[in-house]
């Protein structure tokens, strides 16, 4: 029994579980890496968003998806990590040292946010995120002397001491090695006592504290962790754009955020790879249905944000798993055909935390 309890840990805390993910992981590995051979320069923008969006996903996911808090401001960290670089940046600082100074500062704004918000839960702690995000978003406006306001900023080239990234090919590499470092990261986080403790408070607070978790403790290092990791997402989408106004890191910016871990799956590491390619996908699907539409209905403002909200709430109420839980369903069907049973995948009642304290 004590063998059998051993080998189950381990295969529970290892990254990669068996030698068929290794496959798999390997060969989309190898087609990011040879991505410019055959995407273009559109197509390679497009991936590098992506990739930026993972990132700001998965740093959402640690906060909303493992610890159970939510958040819909979270496009101000977004936005101070891409002030940062951009004031680092044009004073001549290389990229790493910009990027550790903006994932930094991020997190001390993560503790501000934090250390208030521990007294509130649920609506109200989503609430005092929103309204975190309009602060930010004042401030950057006006702020003139350092964010240069409304007008905007400029941000140069991706600089490496004294090498310039500013190609489409160099930028997408480092992206890339971004990503991979922090979903590794982020594995690493969850397979912790830390990353435990988050999923603890997550699944039953007065449980986690029973077992002597410190809930401001941890609920505080959630939020510095999580907008460190957007923060970094934040240099990124700065090189990116090449130009930033407080405008794009708005409310808007921040429901992007949140679609993006619902579709994608909340709690998963994969809805955030998911979800951020959805969010990148959905614009080009609309633009592409436009044309397909009638006119009144095709060129109607406000065509995108009808088809987010209606896309949200069919996740929601239908399956709120997201992308990643239908992949797991389909997966499950297709390693049981032809012996699943009707009704093996209909949805099971949920309790909400009062129903289940009483």
């Amino acid at each position: 029994m004590r063998f059998i309890f051993k080998t189950r840990y381990e295969q529970d805390i290892q990254l990669v579980r068996h030698g068929g993910q290794w496959f798999w992981y390997g060969l989309l590995l190898a087609l990011m890496l040879s991505a410019p051979l055959w995407a273009g320069d559109y197509g390679l923008s497009q991936l590098s968003f992506v990739l930026i969006y993972a990132i700001a996903g998965l740093g959402l996911m640690v906060l909303s998806g493992y610890t159970g808090l939510a958040s819909i401001g979270h496009a101000a960290f977004l936005g101070v990590g891409a002030y940062v670089e951009a004031w680092c940046a044009a004073r001549g600082w290389p990229f790493p040292l910009s990027m550790a100074a903006a994932a930094a500062l991020s997190a001390a704004v993560g503790v501000v946010v934090g250390l208030p918000a521990l007294r509130v839960k649920g609506i109200y702690l989503a609430i005092a995120t929103l309204a975190f995000g309009f602060i930010v978003e004042e401030v950057l406006a006006r702020w003139e002397s350092v964010t240069g306001g409304n007008a905007g900023v400029s941000v140069k080239s991706l600089q490496f001491f004294g090498a310039d990234l500013g190609s489409s090919e160099a930028f997408y590499y480092v992206a890339l090695g971004l990503t991979v470092l922090v979903t590794l990261g982020v594995l690493n986080l969850l397979r912790s006592a830390t990353g435990r403790a988050f999923i603890a408070i997550r699944d039953s607070e007065i449980s986690a504290q029973s077992m002597g978790i410190h809930l401001a403790r941890y609920k505080t290092l959630a939020f510095a962790l999580s907008a460190a990791i957007v923060g970094l997402a934040g240099t990124l989408y700065a090189h990116q754009l090449r130009f930033i106004s407080p405008d794009q890191f708005g409310i808007l910016q921040s429901i992007d955020l949140l679609l993006l871990v619902v579709v994608g799956g909340l709690g998963s590491v994969h809805g955030a790879f998911l979800g951020a390619v959805f969010l990148i996908a959905m614009p080009q699907l609309i633009a592409v249905a436009k044309d397909l539409l009638p006119p009144a209905i095709g060129q109607a403002s406000g065509l995108q944000a009808v088809v987010y909200g209606a896309v949200l709430m069919s996740f929601v109420l239908f399956e709120p798993m997201g992308l990643y839980g239908r992949w797991l369903k389909m997966r499950t069907w297709l390693e049981l055909f032809p012996f699943y049973r009707r009704g093996m995948f209909k949805r099971q009642k949920s309790y909400t935390k009062s129903e289940r304290l009483k």
